[in-house]
């Protein structure tokens, strides 16, 4: 009996670790799980060990051989994202600088260290402000500071949260909010209407509003109004790409782009009924049905289509393995940037899936924490002085 258990583990442990190689089925919760075998696929690398271990002091004959053989293709699996994330720190310093012109920062893009002790930041005190009424609902950001230094007001960055249009919040995912107002940035995390309550433009009205909303109180705020980042993620990067793109505020410095749908007549195209998150549902609710019959909101809802030479720079991270927004979005958008001679720079993280973030110290959240502050420190002015 125990050699049959020690067997199914194994084979367990394999179907996980597959899910840092091939694409997760259409189901959520095999989504879930490729988040987690690649990001802290150090931990379950750790558990295929003990089972080889454990199997070739216990078992005897094939059931060894079987759950041995395994266990070791699990380890191998688990940690591809690690081996891959070494390859790829050491070229990001230099690609950054090609990109937008910055000597590399200090700290390098990857430490083995941060995979079991994290540097996601202290919490900072936060401000729950309302920054709009509309349709009856109080719109609402939360704001972090860092501690004054050298009497220089920071720049802020706007973080726009995912979710699918239909759900998530502004607390979602604060880790990154944390580490940002750490090192030396404010944070405004904002709420959004959300579909299909409120369709497509009114998230893209909502943040155009938040905008202006801290524009007007960054005094009160203490951050330089003209110093601001747009960062979204997913259904959130969509929003940001819009308005980065269509509007050329020069107040917007730079957009950083997590794993988002640039062009939503594309995605709508390009998938199934019945994928992961119901994308052509999700789609339909949100433009309020589908291209044929919404052709205008599909265009105007596509970042893509807004790309000009007066494009902020822009930062696109994304995994070769997503199964919620395919990562060839981020392949068209980066080839449009490039043919506008926008600054850019596409990280493409082979190993991972949606989310890939979640873990700020795993490999893909440790090489998105060092380009998204590289990018920052090369497109903000530097705190300004007061």
């Amino acid at each position: 009996m125990k050699s049959v258990l020690f067997f199914l583990a194994a084979v367990g442990l394999n179907a996980v670790a597959a899910l840092t190689v091939v694409m997760a089925p259409p189901w959520t919760w095999a989504w879930k799980l490729a988040i987690g075998g690649a990001e802290y696929g150090h931990v379950f690398a750790l558990l295929a060990l003990a089972e080889l271990v454990v199997g070739v002091a216990i078992l005897r004959g094939t059931w060894r051989v079987a759950v041995v053989a395994l266990a070791g293709c699990a380890m191998v699996a688990f940690l591809r994202p690690i081996v891959e994330a070494v390859r790829l720190s050491r070229g990001l310093p230099a690609q950054m600088q090609a990109a937008f012109g910055r000597p590399p920062l200090a700290e390098p893009p990857f430490r083995f260290t941060r995979l079991f002790v994290g540097t996601a930041g202290p919490s900072s005190p936060i401000a729950t402000e309302i920054y709009r009424v509309v349709d009856g609902q109080e719109l609402k950001l939360d704001f972090s500071r860092p501690a004054p230094a050298d009497g220089r007001i920071p720049a802020c960055v706007i973080v726009v949260h995912g979710g699918g249009w239909d759900a998530g919040d502004r607390a979602q995912m604060p880790a990154l909010n944390r580490r940002l107002t750490s090192l030396g940035y404010a944070v405004a995390s904002i709420d959004y209407r959300l579909s299909p309550r409120w369709p497509w433009p009114a998230p893209q009205d909502d943040l155009r509003a938040a905008i202006a909303w801290l524009k007007a109180n960054a005094g009160r705020m203490g951050f330089d109004p003209g110093n601001l980042v747009l960062l979204g993620r997913s259904a959130g990067a969509q929003i940001v790409q819009v308005v980065g793109f269509a509007d050329h505020d020069p107040a917007v410095r730079g957009i950083i782009s997590f794993y988002g749908p640039s062009d939503l007549d594309f995605g709508y195209r390009h998938t199934v009924e019945n994928d992961t998150i119901r994308s052509r549902s999700l789609l339909r609710g949100y433009l309020g049905g589908t291209p044929d019959e919404q052709p205008g909101r599909y265009r105007d809802a596509s970042g893509l289509n807004f790309v000009d030479r007066r494009s902020p720079p822009t930062l696109l991270l994304h995994g070769g393995l997503d199964t919620l927004v395919w990562v060839r979005h981020d392949d068209r958008l980066a080839g449009r940037l490039r043919e506008a001679g926008v600054p850019h720079f596409f990280l493409m993280l082979p190993w991972a899936t949606h989310g890939f973030d979640f873990n700020p110290d795993g490999p893909g959240g440790q090489l998105a924490d060092y380009a998204v502050r590289d990018f920052l420190a090369a497109v903000t002015t530097g705190p300004a002085p007061r």
